[in-house]
């Protein structure tokens, strides 16, 4: 199987603070690679410099074999690295699908080109129907979906998901669940930060645990979540 993508001892500093230490992974083609821990742990700081949006102290990232590491954040957006962002925010005065829109332009420079990859985009998520109405318009199980159609209007190798299933519902996260699925049996491969075990378990294929910038455990989901350090990561010791 080929390594979408592959983070070798990826170090991050702020001033003296170390957010991430020597973290490495691999994420297969058409595999979701689950990041988790506790808030602070330095999940997104990591996914942020696999991205190319936080530089490195150190490390390397390659991508489909190529090395990126000095390459900006556009540059691997370019080369198909997509992603979300914790907090969504839409073009509340588009509609949904010129929000679409804007980030299809990256690979296209005629509108009808770019249209119809943000439609197509908008149909993968289930929002075709709600194009041309405003975003503004859109509930957070709705908005959710929007944020993941900009990201696969940019035509993604791999997904970068930050907490993208954060507040749903439980329906609309059985929904998500199932979505991100159906976009891995199409060859798409998927990092994601999330901190809803459901969502973890049922989709991970392999899951990094952070604590305080350091990979404290790596392996399935049902068995890393049950690991001692992880539980106490978590909730802390009994002080008593």
């Amino acid at each position: 199987m080929q390594t979408a993508l592959k983070a070798e001892h990826i170090t991050v500093r702020f001033g003296g603070v170390v957010a991430v230490n020597d973290v490495s992974f691999t994420l297969p083609q058409g595999g979701i690679l689950g990041l988790i821990g506790p808030n602070g742990a330095g999940k997104t700081t990591l996914f942020n410099a696999a991205t190319g949006f936080t530089p490195m102290a150190q490390g390397r990232v390659a991508f489909f074999g190529r090395d990126v590491t000095r390459q900006p954040a556009y540059e691997r957006a370019r080369q198909g690295m997509g992603r979300t962002f914790q907090i969504e925010r839409p073009y509340e005065s588009l509609t949904v699908l010129e929000n679409a829109l804007i980030p299809a332009f990256l690979h296209h420079r005629r509108r009808a080109q770019a249209e119809k990859t943000a439609m197509e985009a908008l149909e993968v998520v289930g929002l075709v129907d709600r194009a041309h109405q405003p975003a503004s318009d859109l509930n957070l199980a709705r908005l959710r979906r929007l944020e993941l159609a900009k990201a696969l209007a940019t035509k993604p190798k791999v997904l970068f998901l930050d907490e993208i299933m954060a507040g749903l519902n439980p329906p609309a996260l059985a929904a998500m669940i199932d979505l991100l699925k159906g976009l891995t049996a199409s060859g798409l491969s998927i990092l994601m930060v999330e901190h809803i075990m459901e969502a973890i378990i049922k989709l991970s294929d392999h899951v990094l645990v952070l604590a305080s910038g350091n990979l404290i455990a790596e392996g399935e989901p049902q068995q890393v979540i049950a690991l001692p350090q992880v539980v106490e990561a978590y909730l802390g010791t009994d002080s008593e």
